[in-house]
């Protein structure tokens, strides 16, 4: 009658039993431990917590479901300490807190090859990855074509940049006060997931101060506190050689990268479809 209850036990504690199973899958040798002899394999409770910088009791409580819900920051201690993979961390978050962490921001971090070919496996749809702070950071050759990413400085392939530029308000003709009211909204959004770090904190608030001085219908929109999700829906683009282009748009988290979202623009019809196809022949 026992065992079962002790092995119903045993398994009360997701979030523990992941601990003990990371840890005892390093090799302590590996990381500069003594070679002695070991009851179990892998690295002991007090060494994961000394490359976590935290308690060695409050360590082994966490494994054994005691002393409450950790901290995001010293889940993230543990996750170093563990040596753990992106989605190896992440499950570590919605074991103890239920939710992912906080997006990690990497503004100068390269393009995966991967991601690019994704991207140009879509022929005729344009796409693109942005980052929090909106900067078009990799493309496709029917984005290109349609935006003109590849024709302007990396410091200017920015979305709110280009929307509240003189540029912007012609190509999007009269939609042009619907559409920059809506990217603001999703914009402020995507802004507040940055609370977490300090750098992405600074270079959002970088971006308003300098569209704020720059447009005053932007600084009118980030007034109104307006949030939207950028999810899906249509957009009728002005395009200022291939006139106006119906295109239906989805945006997706890049695996992996919670700080990027891809975009996707799917021509709504086969005369948009032949638009982009001429736009990309030119």
């Amino acid at each position: 009658m026992d065992l079962p209850i002790a092995r119903a036990r045993e398994n009360d504690h997701p979030l523990g039993d992941y601990l003990k199973d990371r840890r005892a899958r390093i090799d302590p040798v590996a990381l500069g431990y003594p070679a002695a002899r070991r009851r179990t394999p892998g690295l002991r409770r007090e060494e994961v917590a000394q490359r976590a910088h935290i308690s060695a009791t409050w360590y082994t409580w966490l494994e054994q479901g005691r002393g409450g819900a950790p901290s995001a920051e010293v889940l993230e201690r543990i996750a170093r300490a563990l040596m753990l993979t992106g989605a190896e961390r992440d499950h570590l978050f919605l074991l103890a807190l239920g939710r992912p962490p906080e997006p990690r921001y990497q503004p100068e971090a390269g393009m995966s090859p991967r991601v690019q070919r994704v991207l140009d496996a879509l022929p005729t749809s344009p796409a693109f990855v942005k980052t929090l702070t909106w900067d078009v950071v990799a493309w496709n050759r029917a984005a290109d074509a349609v935006f003109g990413y590849s024709g302007v400085p990396a410091g200017e392939r920015n979305i709110l940049r280009r929307i509240f530029g003189a540029r912007g308000r012609l190509s999007n003709g009269i939609d042009w006060e619907k559409v920059a009211r809506f990217v603001v909204a999703a914009f402020r959004a995507d802004a507040a997931r940055t609370s977490a770090s300090a750098e992405a904190r600074a270079d959002v608030d970088a971006l308003v101060r300098e569209l704020s001085e720059r447009s005053p219908e932007f600084a009118a929109f980030w007034r109104d506190n307006d949030v939207r999700s950028f999810g899906e829906g249509t957009k009728h683009l002005h395009h200022p050689v291939a006139g106006v282009i119906a295109m239906e748009y989805s945006s997706f988290t890049v695996d992996g990268r919670t700080d990027l979202g891809m975009v996707v623009y799917n021509p709504a019809t086969q005369d948009d479809v032949d638009k982009v196809r001429r736009l990309m022949a030119c």
